[in-house]
């Protein structure tokens, strides 16, 4: 094994997954998200703590992706990935100062970001998504047993969450927002609008557990009937969709209910859609790691 793979390895994956939060977070204008126009609903967040939360997981995406290369899934291969990753929700917390911006992510990118480097950065993207759900499907022996938000809403309303997400091999990726991110550019439309067309298509089909957390049932059914209007009238690069998207952003106010969920999956998205864009070039050595 060389070495010298290894560590390109964990840094264009790593690299990688940071873009993807750093790309999800600038996208604007996002409804009720944190973005470069403001900060939705969100009052102990910003560009800045974000910013500053998705640099330091930059180590733990590097550390996932050392122990996962050249792998196979297995339950210690979890168990390794979901210590790293709860280490690096400290590391989150003390970035933000106590605030969580991206716990979410961490276990979504995680898991991408390991089957990634277990086929040693090579993959496409059906691939990735499956080998990532295989991962998500072992046991973790370890996890702490705490009432969470996710868990409470997903009793409460009888959803999927996360964790099922993930073990069903990431589906409203793989149906949903990458086939939309795609079809936008084959489309020629802005990647900007691609990339907000995709989160749309999320928010469209994804029974959001922050939605439903901060706004309820109502919260969440008022974003999907919008999120389908804005697809239904070509997407928010027409008029008539772009004003769909502003009165999705007011429903998101006045609900105080925020598509946190859909904003970790676009990242996985964006993360995914990179790998299988230039892995083969970076591992290979032919692309400089600037394009991180």
């Amino acid at each position: 094994m060389d070495i010298n793979d290894i560590q390109i390895c964990k840094r264009f994956l790593a690299g990688c997954a940071v873009q993807a939060l750093i790309d999800e977070l600038r996208l604007t204008p996002k409804p009720g998200l944190v973005d470069l126009n403001d900060t939705g609903v969100h009052d102990d967040l910003n560009v800045s703590i974000m910013m500053r939360s998705a640099e330091s997981l930059r180590e733990t995406f590097e550390k996932m992706a050392v122990v996962s290369f050249n792998e196979e899934p297995s339950q210690t291969l979890r168990e390794e990935i979901a210590y790293i990753g709860r280490q690096g929700e400290q590391e989150m917390f003390q970035a933000t100062g106590g605030t969580n911006s991206h716990k979410g992510a961490i276990w979504s990118l995680g898991l991408l970001v390991s089957s990634a480097s277990i086929y040693r950065g090579h993959v496409e993207a059906s691939q990735l998504l499956e080998t990532a759900g295989r991962i998500a499907r072992f046991e973790d022996r370890y996890v702490p047993q705490e009432v969470t938000n996710g868990s409470v809403v997903k009793r409460k309303y009888k959803v999927n969450g996360a964790r099922e997400e993930a073990e069903l091999a990431f589906p409203h990726i793989k149906h949903f927002s990458l086939p939309t991110l795609l079809s936008g550019r084959a489309r020629g439309i802005n990647e900007e609008d691609a990339r907000l067309n995709a989160l749309i298509s999320l928010i469209a089909n994804l029974d959001d557990t922050c939605i439903l957390h901060r706004g309820g049932k109502e919260a969440l059914i008022d974003a999907q009937r919008l999120a389908n209007l804005i697809l239904a009238s070509g997407g928010v690069s027409t008029s008539e969709g772009f004003q769909t998207l502003s009165n999705l952003n007011s429903s998101m106010h006045t609900h105080n209910a925020s598509p946190g969920g859909c904003a970790d999956l676009l990242a996985a998205t964006l993360f995914v859609d990179r790998i299988s864009t230039y892995s083969d070039q970076v591992m290979n050595k032919k692309l400089d790691m600037a394009i991180i």
